[in-house]
Formats: structure tokens, sequence, C-alpha cells
């Protein structure tokens, strides 16, 4: 485990100004807030990885939401996606609470890190392909942080998914040619490392139901052991 490394890397990523649309947009939704959270000081940084640096699993979402990780600085915290995932976490042994609500709130990861292939809220939650390929060195170098331990991650929706088999390739894990496919509850076995694809806990997906509680708890539970850290 390389915990001076991880967390020089978080304040690195922290200090990122590599996107000028990303920053102007980040930077203006942390002046203008949102009513609800009109007393917050936002973060309106990049946002880096949460979660131990011995990880056995990690979770590769897609990017901050405006009001969520780009308002509290920690990942999935403080929107509906992560109310999701955490509840999810918990649900499976891998969080110590369902929520996750400030960066100060108590919550610890067991095992597993959280992590997105683009660091900074995008405006419609869509970063552009060269914005996701700019961000990619930094989760390069997280992934080779983590290897020692690392042995299996999810990647949430097909975004997260195109950008996480080239940064698995450059960090040092064999992927197959050609790049499989995103699906959900896929999985592909790289060198020491099972990789699994899950639908993004995003809104449309768990209010229409196509993500459900038990589907997501049913891919973490499974990769979680394939980690080694079932129960």
């Amino acid at each position: 485990m390389d915990i001076s490394g991880l967390n020089q890397l978080d304040r690195r990523v922290a200090g990122c100004r590599a996107c000028p649309r990303l920053v102007a947009w980040r930077e203006e939704v942390a002046r203008t807030k949102r009513a609800a959270f009109a007393d917050w000081t936002y973060w309106g940084r990049p946002v880096p990885g949460y979660g131990p640096s011995d990880a056995r699993l990690l979770i590769i979402g897609l990017a901050p939401a405006a009001h969520g990780g780009n308002r509290t600085g920690r990942m999935f915290t403080g929107d509906r996606s992560g109310d999701a995932l955490y509840q999810a976490l918990y649900d499976v042994g891998l969080a110590s609470q369902p929520t996750s609500v400030h960066a100060g709130d108590g919550l610890e990861l067991y095992g597993a890190r959280v992590t997105s292939p683009v660091h900074c809220a995008p405006p419609a939650n869509k970063p552009t392909p060269e914005e996701r390929d700019t961000c990619r060195p930094w989760l390069v170098q997280e992934l080779r942080l983590l290897r020692p331990t690392l042995r299996a991650a999810v990647v949430l929706g097909a975004f997260g998914w195109q950008a996480a088999l080239p940064a698995f390739a450059e960090a040092g894990w064999s992927v197959p040619r050609p790049r499989p496919a995103f699906a959900h509850g896929t999985r592909v076995a790289l060198d020491g490392l099972d990789l699994f694809g899950c639908f993004h806990v995003s809104q449309r997906n768990t209010f229409t139901g196509r993500l459900t509680p038990e589907m997501l708890r049913e891919v973490l539970r499974t990769a979680a052991e394939a980690a080694g850290l079932g129960s």
C-alpha cells in the first residue's frame, strides 16, 4: 500500500485546472449555488477518489455532480446517485453507514474505494471525450498506486467503461482486444483483477427501475467476493 503516494495524488487532483470549460463551470456553480444549499461553502474543485489506500475493490463512476461532489468535496456525496450507491455499499458490508451527506459525516469504506474518470463536475453531466482523455492520467496513477491490493473493479455506466478500459491498459493490466462491450452484469477477467459492468446510479436509472437496489447490491456483492471481501 502507498498511503503517502495516494494522499499526494489526491491533493494534486484537487488542484488541477487542465480543462477550461470544466474549471469555469465548477467555479460558476460554486458561486451561484442552489437555493437549498445557499448556506454552504461549495468545494468547487476537482473531487479526488475516496476510500482506503489498500482497497481491494474500486468503484468507478462518471464525474462529480454539480451540487453533489462539487459541493461537498467527496465522491458521490450529497446527491441522489450517492444516496443509492452508499446505501447499497452499506447493505453489502462495504460502508460504515448508509448515507453520505458531507465530508465530515464519519463515513468509512471497508476495502473499497470510489473514484471517477473525470474529476470535475461537467455541464449537463456530460464531459467531452477530450475532457475524459485529459483527465485519464489521474485514473492511471490511481490504479498504479492501488495495484498491489486491487482485485476487482465495478464500472458504473458506458461512459465510465469507455474511459476505464484504456486506463487499466495504461496502468499495466492486459485488456482483451477487441475491448469488451459494456453491459450491466458483464464480468471481464484481466490479469489478477475482475472487472464488472453496472448501470450507473443516475436518477434516470434508479427512478425508472432500470437499476433497482437489488441489481446494484448483486453486482457489488459479486465484486466484493471476487475481491476477497465477501463475508
